[in-house]
C-alpha cells in the first residue's frame, strides 16, 4: 500500500515538472525577472518583520532561481508533493489508534491531494507569487508540531504562541499575489483544505464501516479505489490543461527570446507560426532588423502598423520591456533608460526587478554616468545570478578605452544621438532620421526607418533615404 501511495505522488510530482518544464517554462522566467532577491540582511529583514514576511522571504528565494525553467518547475513539483505528503502525514497521526478501520485509506487517499491541486491552479496566474505555497507548508508543519503534543495546559499554552508566531510568519500580509488589491481565492482554498481535510480523514476512519462497499474482497477495493483515483487525476490534468494561460506563454516567450538577445531562436518561432500580439510583433520585427532583413521581408510577416514596429510606451510593467529592447539597440539610450525605469516602477507588488537593473546599469554605463551604474551593479553583486556578469562589467566603470573596445557598449555609444532632443513617447520619423544621418554606421535605424517610410506610405522619405545611402556608396 504505501508503495502505491509513493507512486502517485511521484506521477503527481512528475506531472507537475513536466508541465512547468515544458508547457510553462516561461511563466517562470516572467516570475524571476519582476523580482531582485539580495543576500543581505537589511534586505531580508525589511520582509520578515512584516506579517506573512518569512513566507515570503522563501517564495522569493526560491523564485530566483526560476530564471532556469526546469530548476524552477522542480522546485514547485517539491513544494506541491509537499503539501500533499503533509495532509497525508497529518491525517494519519490524527487517525492513530483508530479501531476497525477497515478502508485503510482507499479513497480517501485522493482527498489527500486537493490541497496541492488548488495551489498548481493558483500558480497558474502570473501574478500568483511562490510565498502563498510556503504560507500553507509552513502552517501544516505548525499544527503537525502541535498535534504532536500531549494534551494538557502546555498544549494550550504552546497553540496560542503558535497562532501568534505562524500569523508573523504566513498568514497575514499581502505578499501572495502581485495585485495587492487581489484575494487570492484558490491560495487560501487550498489553505482551509490543507487544515480540514486531514480532520475529515479521521472522521471518515472513524466511521469506516458506513462507507465500505459491502460484498467486496480488500483486493476488488483497491482497484476500485486506484481507478477512481486514475480517472481523478485525468481530469485534473483536463482541469488544469484548460485553465492555463498559454495566450501569455506565447507573449512571455517573445520576451524572453529577445531579453536574452536569441534573434535566431526568434526568426524559427515566427517562421513556425507568425505572431498576431503587440508584443510578438515588436520582437518579430526587431529579429528582423538584426539580421537586415527587416525592409526586404516586411510584409511577409504580420504587421500591426507603426505599433508593431516601435509601439507607444504603455503604464505596465510587461509591455514596455521588448519596446524598451528595440530602443537599446537602436541607440536610443535614454529612451530605454527612461523605459526601463518606468516599467520597473510601474511592477505592482512594488519589487525591484534584476532585469530591469542590469539594462539600468549598462545604459548609464553608456552614457558616462558612472556612478549610477555602480549603484545598480553594487546591488547586483548581492545577487546569486547577476553576480559574475555585475563584477566583469564593474571594471569597466571610468575605462573610457575598454567601453570603445567593448563590441556591444562601444558600439551603442558610437550610434547614440549626439545632440540633445526632445522625445516623446510616440515614435516620430524624426527621431529615427536624426539617429540614422548622426551615424550612417548604423544600420538597425536604417532598417526601421525605411520599415517606418514602407508602414505609413512615405514615398517621398522612401526615396529621400535610398537617394542618401546610393551616395554613400
Amino acid at each position: 500500500m504505501k508503495n502505491l501511495h509513493l507512486l502517485c505522488t511521484l506521477l503527481f510530482s512528475g506531472a507537475v515538472l513536466l508541465f512547468f518544464g515544458l508547457a510553462y517554462p516561461h511563466h517562470l522566467h516572467y516570475q524571476e525577472q519582476y523580482q531582485l532577491f539580495l543576500f543581505e540582511c537589511t534586505y531580508a529583514w525589511e520582509i520578515v518583520r512584516l506579517p506573512g514576511g518569512v513566507a515570503d522571504l522563501l517564495g522569493r528565494f526560491c523564485t530566483q532561481f526560476f530564471l532556469f525553467a526546469w530548476v524552477g518547475a522542480a522546485i514547485i513539483a517539491v513544494l506541491l508533493s509537499a503539501v500533499q505528503l503533509l495532509t497525508l502525514r497529518l491525517a494519519s497521526f490524527l487517525s492513530r489508534g483508530v479501531q476497525s478501520v477497515s478502508l485503510q485509506w482507499g479513497w480517501l487517499y485522493g482527498l489527500s491531494f486537493v490541497p496541492s491541486f488548488l495551489l498548481w491552479l493558483f500558480l497558474l496566474d502570473e501574478n500568483a507569487l511562490l510565498g502563498g505555497v510556503w504560507a500553507v507548508l509552513l502552517t501544516q508543519l505548525a499544527i503537525l508540531g502541535l498535534v504532536r503534543l500531549p494534551n494538557g495546559w502546555v498544549r494550550r499554552i504552546l497553540f496560542v504562541v503558535t497562532i501568534l508566531i505562524l500569523y508573523w510568519m504566513a498568514l497575514g500580509g499581502d505578499h501572495y499575489h502581485r495585485y495587492p488589491t487581489m484575494f487570492p481565492t484558490l491560495l487560501y482554498a487550498a489553505w482551509l483544505s490543507a487544515i480540514i481535510i486531514p480532520f475529515l480523514v479521521h472522521f471518515f476512519k472513524v466511521h469506516g464501516s458506513r462507507f465500505k462497499v459491502q460484498g467486496s474482497s480488500g483486493r476488488r477495493q483497491h482497484i476500485i479505489h486506484y481507478s477512481l483515483f486514475t480517472v481523478t487525476f485525468i481530469i485534473m490534468m483536463m482541469i488544469v490543461w484548460k485553465s492555463a494561460n498559454f495566450k501569455a506563454e506565447t507573449v512571455m516567450q517573445y520576451d524572453f527570446m529577445a531579453r536574452f538577445q536569441q534573434w535566431n531562436r526568434i526568426l524559427e518561432t515566427v517562421n513556425a507560426e507568425k505572431p498576431n500580439n503587440q508584443i510578438g510583433v515588436t520582437v518579430q520585427n526587431l529579429a528582423l532588423a538584426m539580421h537586415g532583413q527587416l525592409a526586404n521581408h516586411l510584409f511577409d510577416y504580420n504587421q500591426n502598423g507603426l505599433a508593431g514596429l516601435l509601439p507607444d510606451v504603455q503604464s505596465d510593467a510587461t509591455s514596455p520591456l521588448p519596446t524598451a529592447e528595440a530602443f537599446y539597440q537602436l541607440g536610443m539610450i535614454n529612451v530605454a533608460q527612461r523605459t526601463v525605469f518606468e516599467a520597473q516602477e510601474a511592477i505592482l507588488d512594488f519589487q525591484k526587478s534584476g532585469r530591469c537593473y542590469k539594462r539600468l546599469a549598462q545604459t548609464n554605463l553608456i552614457n558616462g554616468s558612472y556612478e549610477v551604474a555602480r549603484k545598480y551593479l553594487t546591488a547586483l553583486q548581492k545577487t546569486l545570478f547577476y553576480r559574475d556578469w555585475a563584477n566583469e562589467t564593474l571594471p569597466l566603470l571610468g575605462n573610457e578605452e575598454a567601453i570603445a573596445k567593448h563590441p556591444e557598449y562601444g558600439r551603442l555609444r558610437q550610434c547614440a544621438y549626439k545632440e540633445d532632443a526632445y522625445f516623446s513617447d510616440h515614435v516620430t520619423p524624426e527621431m529615427l532620421e536624426n539617429l540614422f544621418y548622426g551615424n550612417k554606421e548604423n544600420s538597425l535605424a536604417f532598417e526601421y526607418l525605411k520599415a517606418y517610410y514602407m508602414l505609413t506610405g512615405d514615398r517621398e522619405g522612401y526615396t529621400k533615404l535610398l537617394l542618401q545611402t546610393s551616395a554613400k556608396q
